[in-house]
């Protein structure tokens, strides 16, 4: 309970990392897999043991069982905040914060009767700053509680600010001053400095007021305030920090230990220094929370892991005791290539915030990862190390051979760093940076060989005489455009781009041909692309489905000529030539499942939570036929939301995919200013509604190009049914759709854009797959009562829903009855109709008697849709 969840917390994190590309909200997880879990855990078991050290309380004021019910407690709500932020399910997170509070809460609670029973001694200073800590964690796991929620822009950036430095500096921060004022000198093996109990007394309450203060400045809004929080804080550590300077005068840090400690001390500065300069250069509270993930990184990797890696490494091999030749066993397993693990680690994190090419960034961080995910194997066999030490010392012992004499633990102030592991960790830097240089030559600014004969790319390469000269020009991807949309260029110059993506929600990327291109480019980051020597026009574009469609399209001129692009630069119209349609002859497998056509059950609930996980699956459209499609919940149409007139919908919105999305509820009213925004990869929202009145409502991403978006997939149904609904026997949804193939079909690739706003597609569909319910048949028995809910989710086709073989005797379409059991609006009795007619995103239900057994198909009457595939079968039968 005290040593393993530590190190599963930081296994996790390692597996996350690894993962991260199909790991939802992967980067907030690696983050918290580390400060909420691995070093929150390890702050409570610590203090109680320096706690227990330094007064020397009766156990039985906090048994062993007390505390691991606590611990308990901390681990099942960290791992319920750890499910719960990324799946977007808000009540998940709440409890679990809930608990750490809790855990926490009651962790201070034992702490302060220790002090209250112990008796008078040095030092009790340092269980009040775990009081003042455990004090944080509350406030810091409310504020967590509200970010999850969902807020606009501006107060995600104010709530974060206030939970990050809560959490980071209250809890973590006090935590930490605390236990080095007496760690500290242990761990260097050298005396303490004699003004180090009152610094640090008279350090906490300028700490406390710094976190009060930054963290209610960023709650009001006030950037100074928390600015003066920040700096108040320095303040408070400097006062304090002196305490550790006179012990490394006298003993430098010289093993991994006191170096990692060191290093991470020196991290936690440059946060806080990140985090100032983002204050006061940010022009809103907004763009303080944009890229939070760098400083985010700088906490987690540079302060966090190397803090807690470090002080492990002294601790265990100390509490595991058994003598000088058991630690020094464990300590040397600890020391294993350490100087090499620190160079690559601080080194690698420092190149990585600096601005050099993803590819380099990738290959650099992949090295770090291997060098702090090398402390758990280490730790372990540092335990089984000194096992084996302790039972081949007891094995001497019994076996009266006198004790050999006693090997002391080699101490830092007679060790030297080893410069042969410096130059190793360098090296391999070196190594992994060239690596991310070869990758992607021309985002380092180098020219590859092939850069001057990309193909199509310059009218007559071979007969450009180059100038010598670089043209580097710098072009913003915004609102889907590059600006400039056109670069002039001096024949024969060399053309540097650099692409900077300062779209707040989707990627973007820059491409001239499958040869020469940049990678996608993430809100807020940079590309370069190296195109080489020019000497004809030239067009690029942005390769991100339906961005072309959309305009991002950049004209390359050769100043000074009247040329226009070369042959095979992509000036070719935008529209791909029609794909092969698919063959609706084919069969399904005997595997095949179709989407579950029947209305979900109406509860009694009255608010109800959903959770919308955008994600990219490879799925089937028609028989043999597959696209890459951009889902609701991994599934088209998303899931069917059942309500009635009144009722709440809270709907989180995770994005898990590769490019922005967003979701319109055309059942609710509020403005779409915050709620519809694009939200890019691994972000998410919450978007509340009421549901006022009766209909069958779409709802449909409506990020650009829209027709895209809807026609790949993302798009579903909102049931509100009206009241006085009476009972069905049978109740099924069909969401019509069309289908837009790129290519065949035998190779799942993403919708044709092009295609779907020619309104030229190869599929027409209910729920997804073309003839799915002539395969698989929607079920009834005789004389039993069947309503079809129907919704035209297009994106640019109506429906005239129609069964074969059977009469309407109920149309109800667009908030009201068009027939109702055979009676008009007009009071007319005995009507019957044959076609539900919905335009673009309408919907309805109509009812029908199933009648004698047989094969009904229903189908949209606009015939050519129905040939496409949008049909299916009611099977009556006995």
């Amino acid at each position: 309970m005290r040593d393993r969840p530590g190190l599963v917390w930081l296994a996790l994190a390692v597996l996350v990392a690894l993962a991260h590309p199909v790991v939802p909200a992967a980067g907030w997880l690696m983050v918290h897999l580390v400060l909420l879990g691995a070093m929150t855990h390890s702050a409570m078991v610590w203090s109680t043991h320096f706690t227990q050290a330094l007064l020397k309380t009766p156990e039985s004021l906090d048994d062993r069982g007390r505390q691991n019910r606590r611990i308990l407690v901390l681990l099942v709500g960290a791992a319920l905040v750890l499910v719960g932020v990324p799946t977007g399910w808000w009540p998940l997170t709440l409890v679990g914060a809930t608990g750490v509070a809790t855990a926490v809460a009651l962790h201070g609670r034992a702490l302060w009767r220790r002090l209250r029973h112990a008796l008078p001694g040095r030092f009790r200073i340092t269980v009040r700053y775990y009081l003042a800590a455990a004090a944080c964690v509350p406030v810091g796991a409310g504020f967590g509680a509200w970010l999850a929620h969902g807020l606009d822009d501006e107060w995600h950036g104010r709530v974060l600010v206030a939970h990050s430095m809560t959490m980071v500096l209250g809890w973590l921060g006090l935590t930490v001053t605390g236990t080095l004022v007496t760690l500290w000198p242990t761990m260097l093996r050298t005396r303490m400095d004699d003004r180090a109990e009152r610094l640090a007394r008279q350090a906490l309450p300028v700490l406390v007021a710094a976190v009060s203060v930054t963290a209610g400045g960023a709650v009001a809004g006030l950037r100074p305030v928390a600015v003066a929080g920040l700096a108040l804080y320095l303040a408070g550590l400097a006062w304090w920090g002196r305490a550790l300077l006179a012990p490394a005068r006298t003993a430098p840090p010289r093993t991994v230990a006191t170096v990692s400690v060191t290093a991470a001390l020196a991290w936690g500065l440059v946060a806080l220094a990140l985090l100032g300069t983002r204050l006061v250069r940010a022009g809103g509270w907004a763009e303080v929370a944009d890229d939070y993930d760098t400083l985010a990184a700088v906490l987690a990797v540079g302060f966090g892991a190397q803090l807690l890696s470090g002080a492990l490494a002294h601790l265990i091999p100390v509490v595991l005791g058994g003598g000088p030749s058991v630690v020094r066993a464990a300590a040397e397993r600890f020391d294993r290539a350490w100087a090499t693990r620190l160079v690559v680690v601080n080194a690698g994190l420092a190149l990585c915030l600096l601005p050099v090419p993803g590819a380099v960034r990738v290959a650099v961080s992949v090295l770090v990862l291997v060098a702090l995910a090398a402390f758990v194997p280490l730790l372990l066999a540092a335990v089984g190390a000194a096992v084996a030490a302790r039972r081949a010392l007891l094995a001497g012992l019994s076996e009266g051979s006198a004790p050999t004499a006693a090997v002391t633990a080699s101490t830092g102030a007679n060790r030297e760093v080893p410069s042969g592991q410096l130059v190793v960790g360098v090296a391999a830097l070196a190594l992994a940076a060239s690596l991310g240089v070869a990758a992607d030559p021309a985002a380092a600014g180098l020219t590859p060989a092939s850069a001057t004969l990309a193909a199509g790319l310059r009218a007559g390469a071979s007969d450009v005489t180059p100038t010598g000269h670089t043209t580097r020009v710098r072009v913003e991807a915004h609102d889907m455009a590059y600006v400039p949309a056109r670069i002039d260029v001096p024949r024969g110059d060399r053309l540097v781009i650099d692409l900077v993506n300062v779209d707040d929600a989707s990627p973007h990327d820059l491409t001239f041909g499958d040869d020469l291109r940049t990678r996608r480019v993430m809100p807020g980051r940079t590309a370069s692309l190296d195109v080489g020597v020019v000497s004809g026009d030239a067009e690029g574009w942005c390769s991100v489905v339906g961005h072309r469609q959309m305009g991002m399209v950049l004209q390359v001129h050769v100043a000074g000529t009247d040329s226009s692009p070369a042959a095979g630069t992509a000036t070719e119209n935008a529209s791909s030539p029609p794909p092969a349609s698919a063959d609706l002859s084919r069969t399904f497998g005997n595997d095949f499942h179709p989407v579950d056509a029947v209305l979900p059950p109406l509860t009694s609930e009255r608010t109800h939570h959903v959770t919308l996980r955008v994600a990219e699956v490879d799925l089937e459209v028609a028989p043999g036929v597959r696209q890459r499609r951009w889902t609701y919940n991994g599934s088209v149409p998303g899931p069917t939301l059942h309500g009635r007139v009144g009722d709440m919908f809270v709907v989180t919105l995770v994005n898990a995919s590769s490019m922005g999305h967003s979701v319109d509820f055309h059942a609710g009213e509020t403005p779409p200013d915050d709620v519809m925004r694009t939200v890019p990869p691994g972000g998410h929202l919450t978007y509340t509604f009421t549901a006022r009145r009766a209909g069958v409502w779409m709802y449909h991403c409506s990020t650009m190009p829209m027709s895209a978006h809807i026609a790949a997939g993302m798009h579903g149904a909102v049931v509100i049914e009206p009241e006085g609904l009476t009972a069905v026997d049978r109740s099924y949804v069909l969401v019509q759709s069309e289908v837009h193939l790129d290519g065949g079909g035998s190779t799942p690739a993403p919708v044709d854009a092009a295609s779907a706003a020619a309104d030229t597609p190869d599929l027409v569909v209910f729920n997804g797959i073309a003839n799915q319910y002539v395969a698989r048949p929607l079920t009834a028995r005789p004389g039993e009562r069947v309503r079809f809910w129907v919704l035209a989710a297009g994106p640019n086709r109506g429906s005239a829903f129609h069964v074969v073989g059977a009469q309407f005797d109920t149309v109800w379409t667009e908030g009201g009855y068009l027939l109702d059991h055979g009676r008009g609006p007009t009071g007319t009795s005995g009507g019957g109709s044959q076609v539900l007619d919905l335009g673009v995103a309408q919907g309805g239900f109509v009812e029908l008697d199933a009648g004698a057994p047989g094969h009904y198909p229903f189908v949209t009457h606009a015939m050519a849709d129905a040939e496409r595939g949008a049909k299916g079968i009611l099977a009556v039968t006995k």
